[in-house]
């Protein structure tokens, strides 16, 4: 994320500085102390350096969190979200209209699509593994914490559709 921040800082500052003045090499500008480069992957041409001040600004848009409603638990009046506090979105419990959340994912890779069981005690999940997007689904057990494999681990599984009063599920 701070990567694609960075990058588009960078382009957005060379789209300013290309209008003000565009240097006449097919060099880039040495780059000053603080400057922002992109990485030696990435042939630039006629592009200035970007301030590191601009690409601290333009961060601040970048870097955000929200929550979305995930599932209301169909016994309590709790419900799951999912949001982001480090670097993916994990699942969190929140127990009372404003109470606060409390985080049950804890997964280097984003967790997603949190679905309660019929009687609450658990709910099911899915979740990549290193960005590969081959997502698995999980079972959650709220009162242990454990967290079970569902899918095979090895195929692509999308688009879980829960029966409203059994323990069954439709997946692609």
């Amino acid at each position: 994320m701070r990567r694609a921040v960075a990058f588009a800082a960078l382009m957005i500052a060379s789209l300013l500085a290309g209008a003000q003045s565009a240097p006449t090499a097919q060099t880039n500008p040495p780059a000053q102390a603080g400057d922002v480069r992109p990485g030696d992957n990435l042939v630039v041409e006629n592009i200035p350096p970007v301030p590191l001040a601009i690409a601290e600004k333009a961060n601040q848009y970048g870097e955000f969190r929200a929550a979305g409603l995930a599932d209301w638990d169909p016994v309590k009046r709790e419900m799951l979200i999912s949001t982001r506090f480090a670097d993916v979105p994990q699942i969190h419990l929140v127990k009372m209209p404003g109470g606060a959340r409390t985080q049950l994912t804890f997964f280097p890779d984003r967790t997603g699509g949190a679905h309660y069981g019929p009687k609450g005690d658990y709910f099911v999940f899915s979740k990549d593994i290193g960005g590969g997007e081959w997502f698995q689904l999980y079972r959650y057990d709220l009162a242990s914490g454990n967290v079970t494999l569902l899918t095979d681990g090895k195929s692509r599984n999308t688009g879980a559709v829960y029966s409203h009063n059994s323990n069954l599920a439709a997946y692609s």
